[in-house]
């Protein structure tokens, strides 16, 4: 379906984009770490150094120990192969405490980064993009980061450094057996090398599939009533069922190719075993080596073999951790909202004289959707916007709050250009009550509170009744402290609304943008909220939008936008005696 597709123009778009190297890497996350780091080293150093001694002392007690029936130095080889263990022991405990522990900090620091990273970006980036897939690249994309600062890559360089120290053991004790060896080894590093550089893109693409699916996942969820209302839960179904079969896929190629390096290992390191079989069987028959040689060279060979297989797993687990941190690495190259364009000005005394100059917008370039739009908003005045549906009331409330920035014509604050002035200036004096107004799961005092949480119980208070929320929470058992659910699923319309225009009110802006703000409103709930919102609006700049005509006969000033143009504007009587197209509004409505 639609959701899941993935076009080969786009497999190809992303190859060109910048890939995470092993060195940006190690400059951005592990030089940081560097102390962490070392102290890890110096105990897998110790770890490998420690795991050396059983094949030693095995070659002593066959061939020296038990040869001679000295019991003495029996107890000297066990001694010494105890303590050998313990230091393993200890120093892996060690290991899993100080660099597991600090590749879990470093995540959670990078969740925080990227979720920071995406709420400074613009609403645009919002409106494209499924708040599941973000969930997915905030908590998923960053874990394989523990591959990089924890065990993992002290495994890679310990692993190195056993290997090295058995081929030099190993050569010492048969230098002929130890060349057969390289071969095999040659050869599988060769398919490694291979395999690697065809998993990663596995492993990005599984990440946008996984982040894909979850999106549409999450959109289930939410939108649970509707689908149960429409009998749509078979649909559904077929749309995850072919999302998770696409993740699977992915799953079983990235799974093939860790097969083959598995398989080729043990295939090629068999035949290894083999060889040292025979030639080691020949060496000791014609009494060039003894038994205990032989023994000490197999499990030295096993010490070799262990990390090169050990490196093999890990490098895939480095590949996951590259593809996860070339994502996130997208996110974090995309430039905040606050940086686009040239927003240098502070605002030091706000008033709210909102200016708008010849603005037009277009969400699709060439498509404009508002038009050369001019109106004057002054500090303390309500402005209503009006028309049908699509008419681009909503794009200049948008416009207002900066959530968009107009293609072409300026938008002044106090007559200063919004496009200039810092965001946060302007913002910390707006409030919004939207129509589809979000509560957050948990209490009501907590969602009136959310805009100034270190407001006094008196002022909690007087926002709750100036919203008329204790209306109905005075009926509530827990009052204030009622959970109301995700997204306040388990209040009317016209209670969520209330608790955000209280919210609103708490927040004490001087800038308002209401849209449709009593459109999900009972007639009895509208006039408590008409008293509410009269509260609200005095003196401070107001825009409103409202289909319902009624509820704004006293703005100072009202706009009749069509087609993404002002049509008509004037106050209400003025309005009405042009006898136009706010005339047929008003007078349709008042029959229904």
């Amino acid at each position: 379906m639609k959701e899941y597709q993935h076009t080969t123009s786009k497999e190809k778009e992303d190859k060109k984009k910048p890939r995470i190297t092993i060195g940006k890497a190690f400059k951005t996350i592990i030089w940081p770490r560097r102390k962490l780091v070392l102290v890890g080293l110096i105990l897998i150093v110790i770890s490998r150094m420690a795991s050396l001694v059983l094949p030693w002392q095995s070659k002593i007690l066959l061939d020296e120990v038990i040869p001679n029936k000295d019991m003495t130095k029996l107890y000297e080889v066990l001694l010494f192969v105890g303590i050998a263990l313990l230091l393993q022991a200890i120093t892996s405990f060690l290991l899993t405490r100080i660099l597991s522990v600090q590749a879990q900090y470093v995540i959670s620091e990078l969740r925080a980064q990227v979720q920071k990273k995406v709420l400074s970006l613009p609403i645009s980036f919002f409106d494209n993009t499924k708040s599941g897939n973000l969930v997915s690249r905030i908590m998923s994309d960053v874990e394989g980061v523990r591959n990089l600062i924890g065990t993992g890559l002290v495994q890679l360089v310990g692993g190195t450094i056993t290997a090295v120290v058995s081929v030099v053991l190993l050569i010492r004790i048969n230098a002929w057996m130890t060349l057969f060896v390289f071969l095999p080894v040659v050869i599988f590093g060769f398919v490694a090398l291979k395999a690697f550089k065809y998993i990663r893109p596995i492993f990005r693409n599984r990440g946008k599939i996984n982040a894909e699916v979850k999106g549409r996942l999450t959109e289930t969820l939410a939108g649970v009533r509707v689908i149960k209302g429409f009998n749509a839960e078979q649909q559904e179904n077929r749309i995850f069922e072919k999302g998770v079969d696409l993740l699977f896929q992915n799953v079983k190629k990235s799974l093939t190719a860790t097969a083959i390096m598995s398989s080729s290992s043990t295939f090629l390191l068999g035949l290894a075993s083999l060889g040292i079989m025979g030639i080691g069987g020949y060496f000791m028959i014609q009494g060039k080596m003894s038994t205990g040689d032989f023994l000490s060279f197999t499990l030295y060979l096993g010490l070799m073999i262990a990390p090169i297989i050990q490196m093999s797993n890990i490098g895939s687990q480095f590949t996951e951790a590259l593809a996860g941190l070339d994502r996130t690495e997208e996110l974090m190259n995309m430039t905040p909202e606050e940086e686009l364009g040239n927003r240098t000005i502070e605002l030091d005394n706000f008033k709210g004289n909102l200016t708008f100059k010849n603005v037009s917008f277009a969400y699709e370039e060439g498509k404009n959707v508002i038009h050369d739009v001019s109106f004057q908003a002054e500090a303390g005045s309500v402005i209503a916007l009006v028309g049908s549906s699509g008419s681009g009331k909503s794009t200049i409330a948008g416009l207002s709050a900066t959530f968009l920035n107009p293609q072409s014509g300026t938008i002044t604050i106090d007559g200063e250009d919004l496009a200039k002035l810092k965001l946060s200036s302007f913002r910390k004096h707006l409030g919004v009550v939207l129509q589809d107004e979000f509560l957050f799961e948990g209490t009501i005092r907590d969602n009136i509170l959310f805009p100034r949480p270190e407001a006094s119980e008196e002022e909690l208070l007087q926002a709750v009744k100036a919203g008329y929320v204790n209306e109905f929470t005075d009926r509530f058992e827990n009052g204030l402290d009622t959970l109301i659910g995700e997204r306040g699923v388990k209040l009317s319309g016209g209670q969520r609304q209330r608790i955000a225009i209280a919210r609103a009110i708490l927040a004490n802006p001087k800038i308002i943008i209401l849209d449709e703000a009593t459109s999900n409103l009972d007639t009895e709930s509208e006039a408590l909220i008409q008293k509410s919102l009269a509260t609200l609006v005095k003196d401070r700049t107001t825009i409103v939008i409202a289909h319902r005509l009624s509820t704004i006969k006293k703005a100072d000033q009202i706009l009749v936008i069509e087609s993404g143009r002002i049509a008509e504007q004037g106050t209400h009587d003025e309005l009405i005696a042009k006898n136009g197209r706010y005339f047929d509004l008003y007078t349709y409505q008042a029959k229904i």
